[in-house]
C-alpha cells in the first residue's frame, strides 16, 4: 500500500500503448493484492525487475488508492453507515458491553499515521529494496502460519467456538493498530499483519479479516492524503486523466472481486494458501537477488 518502487523517471512517446497495457496491469494488481494478506509492495516490484516496467508517478498512485478505497466502502457500506450510527447519541452499546467498534477502528488507526508522518523519509530512502522485501515476504508469510495454527489449537480447545466476540475490543485494536506499524515496511502486507494478530489474540479469521478490511479505509485515506501533499509541490502527472480513469475503476472492480472471494473462502480455505505462496514468493524473490537480479 505504502510502496512506490517501480524505478524509472521519463516515458517516451513511441510506448504510449505500452503504458496503456501497463498501468491496466498494475491497477489488476494493486487492486487484487491490496486485500489478500501477500504484500501488494512485493507484488508491484516483480514487474519493474522482470520486464523493466517503470514507474507510472504519483497521480496513478493516487488512481489505484481511490480505486481500492471505494472497493471497500462499497462492499461494507452497511458496516460503515452502522459504524457512523456510532457517534449518535441514540446509538445502542455493542452487544455484551464491549466497546463500540468505530472507537476500536480509530485506536487501531492512530499508530500508523503517526509512525508513516515520523517514519516515511527512513523507509522511502533505505527500506524499498529487493533485500528487505524479500526478507519480510518470507519472515510474515511465517508468522501468518504459526497464527493460522494457533488460531486452530484455540477452537478445538475452546470447543469448537471463539470466545471472544465477533467486535474487536478496543485493547485489542490498539495492539492490532501497533503492529499495523510494521506494515509500512515494504513486504510485510498490512492485511497480513492485521489478520495476524487478530488471529494471535483469539479472534477467528471471519473478524480479523472483516476489521482488517474496515480498517483499511482510513488507512487508505490517510495514504492518499500523503500523496495529495506531494502532488501540492507540483510534481508533473506521468499518466493521462484517462488512464487515471481506467486504473481507478480496473483497481476497483479487482479490489472489491478479492474481498468478497477472500471472505467467502475463508473459513473453507483457511490461510495456509496464502502461507505457501508467500514462502514460494519469497524464495524466489531471494533467487533473483542471487542471480543478481
Amino acid at each position: 500500500m505504502y510502496s512506490k518502487i517501480l524505478a524509472g523517471k521519463n516515458y517516451q512517446s513511441n510506448r504510449v500503448v505500452f503504458d496503456g497495457w501497463q498501468t491496466l496491469a498494475l491497477a489488476v494488481i494493486q487492486g487484487f493484492s491490496e486485500f489478500l494478506p501477500i504484500s501488494s509492495s512485493a507484488h508491484l516490484i516483480l514487474p519493474s525487475l522482470l520486464l523493466g516496467w517503470k514507474d507510472q508517478g504519483l497521480m496513478f498512485d493516487v488512481a489505484v488508492h481511490m480505486g481500492t478505497l471505494v472497493a471497500v466502502v462499497v462492499y461494507f457500506w452497511r458496516d460503515l453507515l452502522a459504524l457512523i450510527g456510532d457517534i449518535l447519541p441514540q446509538a445502542r452499546p455493542t452487544v455484551g458491553g464491549t466497546p463500540r467498534e468505530l472507537w476500536s477502528l480509530v485506536a487501531a488507526t492512530l499508530p500508523v499515521l503517526v509512525a508513516g508522518l515520523l517514519l516515511n523519509g527512513f523507509i522511502e530512502s533505505t527500506l524499498r529494496v529487493l533485500p528487505v522485501i524479500a526478507t519480510t515476504t518470507l519472515l510474515f508469510g511465517i508468522l501468518l502460519g504459526w497464527s493460522h495454527y494457533h488460531s486452530r489449537h484455540k477452537l478445538i480447545e475452546s470447543g469448537g467456538s471463539y470466545t471472544v466476540g465477533d467486535s474487536v475490543r478496543l485493547r485489542h485494536a490498539v495492539i492490532i493498530g501497533v503492529a499495523q506499524i510494521l506494515a509500512l515496511v515494504p513486504g510485510t502486507s498490512r492485511s497480513g499483519i492485521t489478520i495476524t494478530v487478530g488471529l494471535f489474540l483469539g479472534y477467528s479469521p471471519a473478524v480479523a479479516a472483516r476489521f482488517s478490511f474496515l480498517l483499511s479505509v482510513p488507512v487508505i485515506l490517510g495514504a492518499m492524503l500523503f500523496l495529495a501533499l506531494e502532488l501540492a509541490s507540483g510534481i508533473e502527472a506521468r499518466v493521462s486523466l484517462m488512464q487515471m480513469l481506467v486504473a481507478a475503476t480496473v483497481a476497483a472492480i479487482s479490489a472489491y472481486a478479492t474481498i468478497a472471494l477472500f471472505l467467502a473462502a475463508l473459513n473453507r480455505m483457511g490461510l495456509m494458501p496464502f502461507v505457501y505462496y508467500r514462502l514460494l514468493l519469497g524464495i524466489g524473490l531471494f533467487a533473483v537477488i542471487g542471480f543478481g537480479g
